[in-house]
């Protein structure tokens, strides 16, 4: 059942989808129905799963469940995988490739691949203060405070 993002705990488990690029903005009110519509009906072997989305800066997808209410299943997880599977297909996007990481300057955000990401740091285009999306944050309280974070805060810093 859908609830609305800021209703979840901090403890809420979180799973994060980035897109090699921005959905596009006359398409966002499709994709925030097609998420809505999933969370409503999204369950664990019957028992709906409170559960919310955030789609940020056109190119994150946020799901979070409140598994203190009822955890995800096996089932259940596949179950959203499958919507993401089905939003890559709609949307001409790419939401799997963990090559890939994101980084901010001022209002840009650049998807690149790992490779390219080490040679803008040894060109200096990034530096340890360079703002960078930490995707592997487990809670909404890790997303809050840990996945939009300087490069030097996160697992990127190995190439700093």
């Amino acid at each position: 059942m859908y609830i609305p993002f800021v209703a979840l705990p901090n403890s809420a488990r979180v799973w994060i989808y980035q897109s090699n690029k921005p959905f596009e903005t006359s398409k966002l009110d499709e994709l925030n129905t097609l998420l809505t519509n999933f969370m409503n009906t999204w369950n664990n072997h019957g028992d709906g799963l409170k559960s919310s989305f955030l789609v940020k800066y056109n190119q994150f997808i946020v799901i979070a469940i409140d598994e203190n209410y009822k955890e995800a299943s096996g089932c259940s997880i596949d179950s959203s995988v499958q919507v993401i599977k089905k939003i890559e297909k709609l949307f001409n996007v790419d939401l799997f490739d963990k090559m890939k990481t994101a980084f901010r300057i001022d209002d840009n955000i650049n998807v690149v691949s790992l490779v390219d990401f080490q040679k803008y740091v040894n060109e200096d285009k990034i530096n340890s203060e360079t703002i960078v999306f930490n995707n592997m944050v487990n809670t909404i309280e890790d997303y809050k405070n840990n996945w939009e974070v300087k490069a030097i805060n996160s697992w990127h810093k190995r190439y700093f």
